[in-house]
This record gives structure tokens, sequence and C-alpha cells, in this order.
């Protein structure tokens, strides 16, 4: 009785193996459907071949912005030579050159971009917000804004400073002239920070004369309201020359901060990053080559393997950015390169004649410098 016993023990853990050995064989046919599911959320990391522009750029803005058939870029309406209306009411500036050129490198037409007039305070947000897709709008690149608004910034498009204005017949030369002194500045701005940062360090009581846009901390200054207003150097070029008398007022030779400007874009999207990135390094590497808009058809012929690359004769650089291959022809053809686009807006015969200075090419003494396209 004893053996039977331990017979029937024995045949029920046979019969207990033999199931589980049949779970296990079935588990191959099952699997791969559940991790099919997985795949459908989370791509396999092999990679995408470089010739197919469509996957290169799911998930990323860049399909939204092909698929709406026009980038919206939020921009300045107020500031003459960088972001404003001209006599016809288009968006004219450096900075609108490079929206510009951001959309003749994905639709090969400049003109398929909306602009989004913003202020100084709403400009963050509406990137946040999804309002704007980039926002190319005299925006400084700092550690803050980088870390803890949200954005990332793409190149440098104009190394700047803060200033002052003040008016000549005040004899004001240097930052000590100012002690006691009302100064107007835009609320929301690295402008405000720097300059309670300088005055601080050197001592100087000053009372900050604050406003929320651009256009009425200046005019709060031509109104008398303050004895000197402060903003980029550029920026106050720009202003300057929209004051009923320019010549009365004179910008001080202090340079205040570091002022680098350039795109910014929401984190979390390194395609759409990388594409407002390499647009702009297209304007500068084209300016090194000695590419203008006038010429770029004749170097259609060349032998050289770098500008074939560049202008996307040779190799798919365009194509693992999810653009065609010849996206910086695009951008040239269209827009210009970087000195075509500074000196249109900023340079000889304009208003302003600002020198290249630290933006010019790295070979001539600037910092304009673009990674190999390779």
């Amino acid at each position: 009785m004893k053996r039977f016993t331990i017979s029937l023990f024995t045949l029920f853990v046979a019969l207990l193996l033999i199931t589980a050995c049949a779970q296990n064989q079935a588990t191959p046919t099952t699997a791969p459907t559940e991790q099919t599911g997985a795949v459908t959320e989370q791509p396999a990391p092999t990679p995408v071949p470089a010739q197919q522009e469509q996957p290169a750029a799911e998930g990323s803005l860049l399909e939204v912005v092909k698929q709406r058939g026009k980038l919206i870029c939020g921009a300045n309406a107020n500031l003459p030579g960088f972001g404003y209306l001209d006599q016809e009411g288009n968006y004219a500036g450096f900075d609108i050159d490079f929206c510009r050129a951001l959309a003749a490198a994905i639709f090969d037409d400049p003109d398929a971009v909306e602009f989004r007039p913003l202020t100084a305070k709403e400009r963050f947000t509406a990137v946040q917000t999804g309002e704007v897709d980039v926002l190319i709008r005299n925006t400084t690149w700092t550690l803050t804004r980088d870390a803890s608004v949200g954005m990332d910034f793409g190149v440098v498009t104009f190394y700047d400073g803060q200033g002052i204005m003040v008016r000549k017949a005040d004899n004001i030369t240097k930052l000590e002239d100012l002690q006691g002194a009302a100064i107007c500045v835009t609320t929301g701005t690295t402008t405000e920070l720097n300059l309670a940062d300088q005055m601080r360090a050197r001592g100087i009581e000053y009372t900050p004369v604050v406003f929320e846009t651009a256009d009425n901390t200046f005019g709060a200054y031509e109104e008398g309201r303050c004895d000197a207003v402060t903003t980029d150097k550029s920026g106050l070029v720009s202003r300057k020359s929209l004051l009923k008398d320019p010549e009365a007022h004179v910008i001080l030779d202090a340079t205040l901060s570091k002022e680098p400007l350039g795109p910014a874009v929401l984190q979390g999207d390194p395609i759409w990053h990388d594409v407002v990135m390499w647009t702009v390094f297209a304007t500068i590497q084209a300016e090194e080559f000695g590419i203008t808009s006038e010429n770029v058809d004749d170097f259609l012929n060349s032998e050289d393997p770098g500008i074939r690359r560049f202008l996307g004769l040779e190799g798919e650089l365009g194509e693992s950015l999810g653009l065609t291959n010849d996206f910086a022809y695009r951008v040239i053809k269209n827009v210009g390169n970087y000195g075509e686009i500074y000196d249109r807006n900023l340079g000889p015969g304009t208003p302003f004649e600002l020198p290249r200075g630290l933006n010019d090419l790295w070979t001539r003494g600037g910092l304009l410098y673009s990674p190999p396209f390779r």
C-alpha cells in the first residue's frame, strides 16, 4: 500500500513537469506578439537607414511642421534690424531671416512661415505651450533658461553685450556717473538682472524704472522719465534710430554682460533641435565656402567633396536630419549665407552699420564656426 501511494505521488509530479514543459515550449509563440506590441510604443534601437526620411522625423515636431505645411516662428515685431514690420507690413530683420531660412530648409519656401509677435514676458510660455515651433527673437542663452525654463538653445546667431544709452546733454561718460540715476529697463529679461549685478558690484545706487515691453521702456526714456535706458547694445543701436533726435543720445562704451543670442526650442526633441541648429550652421559654412545666393548654382559643378556633401550632391546628410539632402542649397538659394543676412539687415547701407566684430567668421577673427558637414 505504501509503495502504491509513492507511485501515485511520482505520477503526479511527472504530470506537473510535463505541463510545465508544454507551457515553456508555447512561450515563444506568445512572446513575439507581446514584444511586438512593446515595439509600437518604444521603437527598437536598430538604426534607421539614412535614406528613410519619414522615420527619422517620427514623433518629432519636425513631422508636425511638415504636415501643417508651414513653420510658426516666435519673433519680435518692434526691433528694427532684427525683427520688425516694414513699410508694407511684412516681417523683416536679421532674426526674421533665420525663421525664413528654417522654412526654406524644410519646405524649399522661405515664405512658408507664420510669425507670432511676442514680448519678452510672453516668449518662453509660447514655446512651452506649443504656440510657436521655434523662438528666434533676440533671446539670450543662459544656464537658467537652458536648465530650468525648459529651453534648448541652438547656435548663437549674434554675439552681443548689454549697454546703456544716455542723453549727450547730461555729460554721462561712465557707469559711475549714473550714481542716483533712474534707469529704464524691461522686466523679464537678463537686462534687468545684469543691471542690478553691475551696479551692486560697483556700489552705484540707482532707481530701476521697470516696464513690461520694450516700447514702453524706450517711450518712457524719451519722455524723460528716466536718465538712462539699458538693453543689448544691438537693441540700443536699433532703438536709437527710432528716437525723435537720434543724435541727441549716446551709447556708453561700457559693456555690462555677455549676451549670446540665438534660436530656442522646447527641450526633449533632439531631431527638431538638430534641424534648427544645422540650418544656422549652413549659413555660416556657406559663407566660409564663399557660396552665396547669387553664385550657389555655380557650385553645383564643384569637384570639392566638402562642397558636394554640403549642397547634397553626394551623401545623405540631409536625410539623416529628416530633411532633403539639398537642404543647405535651399537655405542659401532662398535666403543667403550668414554674411548676406547680416549685411542686408545690419551692415553697410543700413541705418545701423554695425561692424561684424565677434559676429564674423573664425577665419577673420570672429566667433562664427560651423562643425563639419560630414
